[in-house]
């Protein structure tokens, strides 16, 4: 099943509160995880408990991810999911804004670059986030 942001209801239209969750979900279906699982994570972290922002994805306890993470699937990968994804909102909470401002043409090997050096994010997350940023960007 392939993901993208409008099946997920994520508006990608200069926003960077709908590019932050496209990350999000990104982050969590390029792993090897059941894409439903993946998506069961998004859902819950997102609509869930509301961690809409990198600001309170970062501030989010460790013991809620690992919650949140485990009840939808990620068993024996919710620890580890977890501090990832604590580190990846602390890191778009004081970076996104010089890598993805929409308002200018994105540079994406700059934007990749910077995308491959968060823990956690490898070739196939940034394969699925950078198709939506280049269907944008046309």
């Amino acid at each position: 099943m392939e993901v993208s942001a409008s099946s997920l209801g994520i508006d990608l239209s200069h926003d960077s509160a709908g590019w932050y969750k496209w990350l999000l979900a990104c982050f969590l279906v390029g792993k090897r995880i059941r894409s439903s699982v993946a998506l069961a994570a998004y859902h819950a972290l997102v609509v869930g408990i509301g961690l809409d922002t990198p600001a309170k994805l970062a501030s989010c306890p460790h013991r809620t991810l690992v919650r949140q993470l485990g009840s939808a699937g990620y068993a024996r990968y919710d620890e580890s999911t977890a501090r990832r994804l604590h580190a990846l909102g602390s890191r778009l909470q004081s970076e996104m804004a010089n890598y993805l401002d929409l308002d200018v043409n994105v540079d994406a090997a700059r934007l990749s670059h910077w995308l491959l050096s968060f823990d956690g994010i490898g070739p196939k997350t940034l394969e699925i986030f950078m198709r939506e940023l280049h269907s944008a960007q046309r």
